[in-house]
């Protein structure tokens, strides 16, 4: 018998503590199957013709080193759980105020959705159109920009007049110049937090039914 087995690859990205769980029992068994497969070559080898054993110790290296990089990263696996664990301890007094996310997500509490608009520059107008989760448009309004930041409140009415259920919506906003030329701007939504979690590895602010990463967050309005 004769021919080397190559160990378990360590490298590849995955969310915390994923890789270290599935490459750890797979290591075990690699590193078993190469025991027994090294006995078996052992015990059958011809006595004339013996294993190299130069091979045989760059087979335990391999596989050595292996094993030290995956305990290596379950280390850092945990450290990095702990202090997302401490983020989100953090995140507690946030709860039940109301912040200003730079995100298309519209969170739709209590009858009541807000967008912020950014002071006029280039753009003097902006188009609001407001979308269900199908990217149908429920409601759009044409909002003359000041010096200062424009809040633009919706009452959760479509174009009929039809009030809609609390939840996520979408919000496209479209600059427009002077001349009616489109220009980009970049709106932000306001809302409440309800809640906050880790979501594959990222720290999420709850908005109602509305999700948003914590690296959204713009703004803490005082006496929110």
């Amino acid at each position: 018998m004769s021919g080397s087995i190559a160990p378990t690859s360590a490298t590849g990205t995955s969310a915390p503590g994923t890789r270290s769980a599935t490459a750890g029992p797979r290591l075990s068994a690699d590193l078993g199957t190469f025991l027994t497969l090294l006995t078996t070559q052992l015990r059958n080898q011809d006595p004339t013709k013996p294993m190299d054993t130069e091979t045989l110790t760059q087979q335990l290296v391999q596989f050595a080193t292996v094993e030290q990089q995956l305990q290596s990263n379950q280390t850092l696996d945990r450290l990095l759980a702990l202090q997302q664990a401490g983020q989100l301890a953090e995140t507690a007094p946030l709860i039940g105020r109301r912040v200003v996310l730079e995100t298309d997500t519209l969170p739709l509490q209590d009858g009541r959705a807000e967008v912020v608009l950014p002071a006029a520059g280039r753009a003097r107008r902006a188009v609001v159109e407001v979308q269900d989760s199908a990217g149908t448009a429920l409601r759009s309004e044409t909002v003359t920009l000041g010096a200062q930041p424009t809040r633009w409140s919706w009452d959760g009415r479509d174009g009929r007049g039809t009030a809609r259920p609390d939840g996520t919506y979408r919000v496209v906003v479209t600059g427009r110049a002077e001349d009616g030329t489109a220009v980009p701007v970049a709106a932000s939504v306001a809302g409440r937090v309800t809640g906050a979690a880790r979501l594959d590895g990222q720290l999420m602010l709850r908005l109602g039914g509305a999700t948003v990463g914590f690296d959204r967050l713009r703004e803490l309005p005082s006496g929110g």
